[in-house]
């Protein structure tokens, strides 16, 4: 990296924290965004700009209108070009800082998959859209004793944890087991005011930034953040011994012993969605839910809720469990599950 390149992060570098040798940590840094909706083109922004040497960005999402409201990295041109989050991002972030390497993963990620996308990692940032995905993060992040940093934004309020295994606690000491689907509101059923989403993942990417440099004080707690009573407070989270990740080491999500399943149905163009375990869902209060997010043909009655778009048909039923139908990708079904279900 010659001095003319070094000049870019010239009001970085002058910062005494952080200096050129914390520079030069960045610049060889490999950081990975998984998701990258909302948070994570906050997220993946603010690391491009910053000097992180390698960016990869996984999600397995397309854009559409709605998303240009608070995903800053997207436009117009995005959508008429059909391009998927983790492409349009990567030419976004090029164009912003040619010296780096940014690499785009259009994919679902899955037990099967999720080693291979982070095992070279210093870092991995959450930009997901859902807890299945979360505590998958968390189990192969422990396994392989990588930091990585919770963000989650719905409605006007977020909050950002960074974890580092064998040091803080983990997601799963915060939340014990991983919110049941249907009990928790999805940014399509609640709502999301952008300026949250930036506040919350620049505190995350601050995170980042000194975790990578070397410099600061780490969050080793909960930030919470709420636009509306302009709240921000900070919440200690302790270890537990009996914790089935870091105590115990028992990583179901990483080993598809917890979380969804999906099945294609032959000759349906449908997928089915199941959740073992799943705790039963409120039906009504999931129609509102739709209904608030534009969804207008949704009936419902004591065994299952059918909804309507343009192109699906999704059939939720007490169990949790749902089938989708309108295509036979399972990721695409994993994924409207997540936005509309909540997962």
């Amino acid at each position: 990296m010659n001095e003319q390149n070094l000049a870019r992060y010239a009001r970085q570098i002058i910062f005494p924290g952080l200096g050129e040798a914390g520079q030069r940590k960045l610049l060889a840094a490999t950081v990975v965004v998984i998701g990258c909706g909302a948070t994570g083109t906050v997220l993946a922004n603010h690391l491009a700009r910053s000097g992180v040497g390698h960016l990869r960005i996984v999600d397995r999402d397309f854009i559409e209108l709605n998303n240009l409201q608070r995903q800053l990295l997207f436009d117009e041109q995005d959508i008429a070009d059909r391009l998927p989050k983790a492409e349009a991002a990567r030419r976004k972030l090029s164009r912003i800082n040619s010296d780096i390497e940014v690499e785009g993963i259009v994919a679902d990620v899955n037990p099967d998959n999720i080693v291979s996308l982070i095992r070279d990692a210093d870092l991995v940032m959450d930009g997901a859209d859902n807890f299945e995905t979360r505590f998958l993060v968390n189990d192969a992040c422990a396994k392989l004793g990588i930091p990585w940093i919770y963000s989650g934004v719905i409605s006007s309020y977020g909050m950002t944890m960074t974890i580092r295994p064998g040091e803080t606690a983990c997601l799963r000491c915060l939340l014990g087991q991983m919110p049941a689907p249907g009990t928790t509101a999805t940014c399509d059923t609640a709502g999301v005011l952008a300026p949250s989403v930036s506040v919350v993942a620049s505190i995350a990417a601050g995170e980042a930034i000194k975790l990578l440099a070397g410099f600061g004080e780490l969050n080793d707690g909960l930030i919470n953040y709420d636009l509306l009573d302009n709240s921000l407070e900070q919440f200690e989270v302790m270890r537990r011994n009996d914790c089935e990740t870091c105590g115990i080491g028992n990583y179901e999500f990483l080993n598809a012993e917890a979380g969804t399943r999906t099945a294609t149905l032959c000759g349906r163009n449908a997928v089915q969605i199941s959740v073992p375990g799943g705790q039963r869902l409120d039906l009504e209060a999931l129609a509102a839910g739709l209904h608030r997010s534009g969804i207008d043909d949704v009936a419902v009655n004591p065994y299952l809720l059918r909804a309507r778009t343009d192109t699906f048909e999704i059939t939720v039923f007490p169990d949790a469990r749902a089938i989708i139908k309108g295509t036979e990708d399972e990721s695409v079904a994993r994924s409207l599950y997540a936005k509309y279900v909540g997962a």
